[in-house]
């Protein structure tokens, strides 16, 4: 029995593995071993915390004190002054970047303050890797209410009384898809989890994978019980080798206990999972193609319908649901679709979770009720603009979203209300922008990425894509021509319209959205063959405006080969021989000085 009167949270995700955790946790070992207090104050590894710009991160529970950014040289003050001497150390706790105050407790810190958390539930509070522990957090009891007391419609219908949408993008009613497959004809079915998340900046799903993989395990079982599917196929990408690996034990540990496998709990139903790895194709995440390379084929999509509902993976019905969509399937069943559907809007209901990044003070994961305002997300749990910069604008969406700008922030998270702004709730990406991103660079760097991602299978989407980004990088070097803004948007629309699969008819989106609110700028790199934002290198002439510089010697500081020049009381001027163009002195320039 577990006799510790301290358990050290400690994150143990990708990003804190990534930032020094595993040398943290092997110093905090030796430390607590050398003051013996082994027994007394016991490290637990979790899953993502979510709050990852801050890690290695570390919750001292049952204080509810919340250290960050770790080091293995902090080991022993924290052993020595706080979990002996019970003198917690200030230096190592939150600091509010605009109030600078200095918070000791992770629930008076406002990026976890004003979240809630279901799907993530359990992050951050056990040992991923244990099942004993999920289990004590009432995992496996809605599966066990669904197999033993539910018939497959009585599962649908709660469902479909929760109000879940698809997380994954598309936003589709979940209990409608299950309702279909359901009543599809056939001996064999399947049940398949795309964690194949490829959007830049989005890791939503392989957090939760990391820190709960249970809970997709228990939403896949119920969802095969709903459609009665034997055999069940979990799609992550190669990637993901930490979710891989907690994911292959929690299957593993789910069979030695009887909840996967022959006859689940004594119910007579059988279903087993098994993992398929994929190559990092973000074309895979749509669900035809998804299930071609499931098969070993080449991952394309095909045209719908018939839909993967009736014929889907090897030409048998198929249900598809994304990471999170799956997580939260087993406290629906154990709490009622009603319970879930009294959070969140008249046709977005729950909770959904973002990964935040970008422009912003607190960059992480975080997960919030439908129907919150994308201000109350970027400013109160985000923390606002680093810099005292100015906001621009946030892509909402990942490469199939948009641009949405400043007078649009109160917008509520809604699948309808962000898809009148001009961007799709997506997976959940979420990248911000200050007023130093130039948006014709930003719709080239998503457009470059989705062309590289193109199957190349239609020819909209394989050649019009090419076609943009080319128009694109021309207006970026400053060889933009009239005609070229009007070109981009009939290309657009071509796409958008024949394009064969969700990832060539939203491509355009980024191109739509920054045109639509930031033409100027497009304008100004024809036109005037400028960057407002300067950010394109080669309308840029890398000299110094003697009138506006403020002889802060900022840029000098800044400037990594010695081309700046400058001495106390004189404006700053740049030689351009020394200059490499890095940008470093216009990131350094607050004051608009350098041209």
């Amino acid at each position: 029995m577990d006799q510790a009167r301290l358990h050290l949270m400690l994150c143990g995700g990708t990003g804190c593995h990534a930032s020094g955790s595993k040398s943290f946790h092997e110093a905090l070992d030796a430390e607590l071993k050398n003051q013996g207090l082994e027994k007394e104050v016991r490290v637990i590894e979790t899953g993502c915390n979510g709050f990852c710009a801050l890690g290695p991160v570390m919750l001292v529970q049952p204080e509810g004190i919340f250290y960050q950014q770790l080091k293995a040289d902090d080991a022993a003050e924290l052993v020595e002054s706080h979990f002996l001497k019970g003198r917690p150390v200030q230096r190592l706790m939150y600091r509010d970047p605009v109030s600078k105050k200095t918070m000791a407790h992770m629930d008076e810190i406002p990026f976890f303050a004003h979240q809630m958390i279901w799907a993530m539930r359990n992050k951050g509070l056990i040992d991923p890797e244990s099942i004993d522990e999920y289990i004590a957090r009432d995992g496996y009891f809605g599966m066990a209410k669904a197999l033993t007391e539910m018939s497959s419609q009585d599962i649908i219908e709660e469902i479909k009384a929760s109000g879940l949408r698809g997380r994954g993008g598309a936003g589709f009613p979940t209990g409608v898809k299950w309702g279909f497959a359901a009543q599809a004809q056939s001996d064999v079915k399947f049940v398949l989890c795309n964690a194949d998340e490829g959007d830049p900046g989005a890791f939503m799903d392989r957090s939760i994978l990391e820190a709960d993989p249970h809970a997709v395990l228990e939403g896949m079982v119920i969802a095969a019980k709903a459609i009665n599917a034997t055999q069940g196929y979990i799609y992550c990408r190669t990637e993901y080798p930490l979710a891989i690996q907690r994911l292959s034990m929690a299957i593993e540990k789910a069979r030695d206990y009887g909840l996967l496998g022959e006859d689940i709990l004594g119910s007579g139903f059988g279903f087993d999972v098994d993992i398929y790895q994929g190559a990092g194709a973000f074309v895979c995440g749509e669900e035809t193609a998804l299930m071609r390379s499931i098969e070993g084929r080449r991952g394309m999509p095909r045209p719908r319908p018939p839909f993967p509902a009736n014929k889907g993976l090897w030409d048998k019905p198929t249900v598809l649901n994304n990471v999170e969509t799956l997580a939260n399937v087993g406290q629906i069943i154990l709490n009622g679709g009603q319970w879930y559907a009294s959070v969140g809007t008249e046709s977005s209901k729950g909770t959904k979770v973002f990964a935040i990044s970008g422009d912003i003070n607190n960059i992480g994961l975080v997960e919030v009720p439908m129907g919150i305002s994308l201000r109350k997300m970027i400013y109160d749990i985000g923390g606002g603009i680093p810099n005292k910069r100015k906001f621009k604008a946030v892509q909402l969406g990942g490469p199939s979203g948009g641009c949405i700008p400043e007078k649009y922030l109160d917008t509520p998270v809604d699948y309808e209300e962000i898809a009148k702004v001009g961007a799709i709730m997506g997976s959940g990406g979420v990248i911000v922008m200050d007023e130093k991103t130039c948006m014709v660079d930003m719709a080239r760097f998503f457009m470059d990425f989705i062309q590289e991602e193109s199957c190349g299978k239609c020819t909209p989407c394989r050649e019009g894509t090419r076609r943009i980004l080319e128009i694109l990088e021309k207006i970026s070097e400053g060889r933009g021509e009239p005609g070229d803004i009007e070109t981009l948007e009939e290309l657009s629309e071509v796409i958008k319209s024949s394009s064969l699969c969700g990832l060539g008819q939203t491509a355009p989106n980024p191109v739509l959205s920054t045109l639509n609110y930031f033409r100027d700028e497009y304008y100004a790199h024809v036109y005037e063959k400028r960057c407002p934002a300067k950010r394109c290198v080669a309308l840029l002439k890398f000299t110094v405006d003697p009138d506006k510089c403020k002889k802060c010697g900022l840029c000098f500081k800044a400037c990594p080969t010695g081309a700046v020049q400058w001495e106390k009381k004189q404006p700053a001027s740049i030689d351009k021989e020394k200059c490499i163009q890095c940008m470093a002195c216009y990131d350094a320039c607050r004051f608009d000085a350098i041209e």
